[in-house]
């Protein structure tokens, strides 16, 4: 099944700039992603960047870039640029790759492109994994879901949901059962007809409020086809402890 990866790329972060060239044991950080893209089997990988200092970095990598425009304030806005310009077909199937998840498994990028081309009815694909702590059920920064009996999405919040009602007599710590939740991670599956859709599309209230830009997917009445994922991908970098605590992982490895 053919799919293409493409991995939206900024110069611009507030914990750690120049985020996407930082050295990960002697190579930049956006190459470790396009490594990872190309072990997936993806049938193209390109770089969506809004500087040429990444663009190099990745074409003398033997990897595709393409500039885009610096005002996109996500990663799928920058994506929809790319493909709109190139002309791509509106039944193409494209996975969003962050660049900063170099220990995101390649069998992981597979998957959810392979669920999406077996959901001919949902818009969008991602993956999830369980929930094994009260630590991460209650961390805003871990994004929990819950779906459908059909695999389709149903709501993705920072909040700790679905919520036992009786499970916590004594306020949010006191929550005793979490077993059953679900954490989203953040790799995504499109129709290019669907990605430009969605970029063309304003944020809605909800997006808004919790900073998360797939709501707006359910908003405009989109399925997202979800599935737990093959492998338990490693964690992401946004800090520079991040950057420290991948390179032990990977030296390890």
């Amino acid at each position: 099944m053919p799919f293409a990866v493409l991995i939206p790329a900024r110069m611009a972060s507030q914990r750690l700039p120049g985020k996407p060239l930082s050295d990960l044991l002697g190579k930049p950080l956006i190459v470790h992603a396009c490594e990872k893209a190309r072990d997936s089997g993806a049938g193209q990988v390109l770089v969506a960047t809004d500087d040429r200092r990444i663009a190099d970095i990745c074409t003398a990598a033997g990897f595709r870039a393409e500039l885009t425009r610096r005002e996109h304030v996500s990663g799928t806005d920058r994506i929809a640029e790319v493909v709109t310009r190139l002309n791509w077909d509106d039944d193409e199937i494209v996975v969003n790759l962050q660049c900063d998840e170099p220990l995101m498994p390649a069998a992981n990028i597979q998957q959810v492109a392979q669920l999406l081309d077996a959901r001919e009815d949902a818009q969008l694909a991602t993956l999830c994994t369980p929930i094994h702590s009260l630590e991460d059920y209650l961390n805003p920064n871990v994004v929990k879901l819950v779906s459908d009996q059909a695999g389709n999405a149903l709501y993705f919040s920072r909040a700790p949901i679905p919520w036992n009602r009786e499970g916590a007599t004594t306020g949010l710590a006191s929550q005793q059962h979490w077993q059953g939740s679900l954490r989203h991670i953040g790799l995504y599956a499109y129709r290019v007809s669907e990605l430009r859709r969605l970029a063309a599309a304003p944020a809605c209230e909800a997006e808004q409020l919790e900073k998360l830009e797939q709501l707006r997917a359910l908003w405009l009445g989109m399925k997202i086809a979800v599935d737990i994922a093959r492998e338990l991908p490693g964690p992401g970098v946004d800090t520079p402890e991040d950057l420290k605590r991948v390179a032990h992982l990977l030296q390890d490895s």
